[in-house]
């Protein structure tokens, strides 16, 4: 299984995910992560999501921030993205119908059909990171229970 985690900019919520979902799955499956913009190309993620992970023993330090291109839905079977304007980004830059088939918003998986979105903690502070864990905590588990 190869999975895209993808939010705007590739430093908060996006690394988050890829480091939960790195944590949990096998071994073999292929995470990765991305942003529907370049703003922050080739960065670290966000300091805070850094430390949010640490707590709970998951490392980001091998990521870097990165662009999503027309490619990723060739190497991916699924793009997971974490709220509706990056779901439809996704869904613009698709090459093809089966690719737009790949692209999942991630909250769908603890919360069918309610379209919920990954709340961008980047103005905001800590606690911000820490709800954000959760949510995406909860999701990653409820994926894996049937995959």
């Amino acid at each position: 299984m190869k999975i895209l985690m993808v939010c705007l900019g590739n430093i908060c919520r996006s690394p988050l995910a890829q480091g939960i979902m790195e944590h949990y799955a096998p071994e073999d499956w292929v995470i990765d992560s991305a942003g529907t913009s370049g703003w922050h190309s080739d960065e670290r993620p966000d300091t805070r999501s850094i430390l949010t992970a640490k707590e709970h023993g998951i490392t980001l330090d091998h990521q870097r921030s990165r662009q999503v291109t027309v490619e990723d839905f060739e190497v991916f079977d699924i793009l997971f993205a974490m709220d509706s304007a990056n779901y439809s980004n996704l869904i613009q830059l698709a090459p093809s119908d089966a690719a737009k088939q790949k692209v999942r918003l991630i909250l769908n998986e603890s919360y069918p059909g309610e379209n919920k979105a990954v709340p961008d903690p980047y103005t905001g502070g800590q606690e911000g990171f820490t709800h954000v864990y959760e949510l995406l905590d909860e999701a990653i588990q409820s994926f894996l229970k049937t995959h």
